[in-house]
């Protein structure tokens, strides 16, 4: 008898329900969508990472470690920045606020806002 393997998505859609698997993938997926519009906006612009590279007086062995999706280097702001500057474009950044749950899986201190 075989055993039928959930799918990746129902996998995910399983471990998100924790709260701290959870607050890890949230933080990871603004890096990814940092990452990701990056990119598309160097491609909107016809730029290929060589000639980023030259723009940012780096190499591109730096741009294609920068935009990598499966990469955990986080960017310098400054980096990013310039970046974004090349392209003719700024860096906007927002703070929304987390859910509860987040903030009480996050915490180890006062956890008496938490509803358990």
């Amino acid at each position: 008898m075989t055993t039928k393997r959930p799918t990746f998505d129902k996998f995910q859609q399983m471990a998100l329900q924790d709260p701290e698997v959870r607050a890890e993938y949230d933080a990871l997926s603004t890096a990814f969508e940092m990452k990701r519009q990056m990119i598309a906006l160097r491609k909107k612009a016809g730029v290929t990472q060589e000639q980023m590279a030259d723009l940012l007086g780096t190499k591109k062995s730096n741009i294609s470690r920068l935009e990598s999706l499966h990469s955990n280097v986080s960017p310098r702001l400054a980096t990013v920045e310039d970046y974004a500057r090349a392209l003719g474009y700024s860096v906007k950044i927002e703070f929304e606020p987390y859910s509860l749950n987040f903030v009480c899986a996050a915490t180890s201190t006062d956890r008496s806002h938490c509803s358990d």
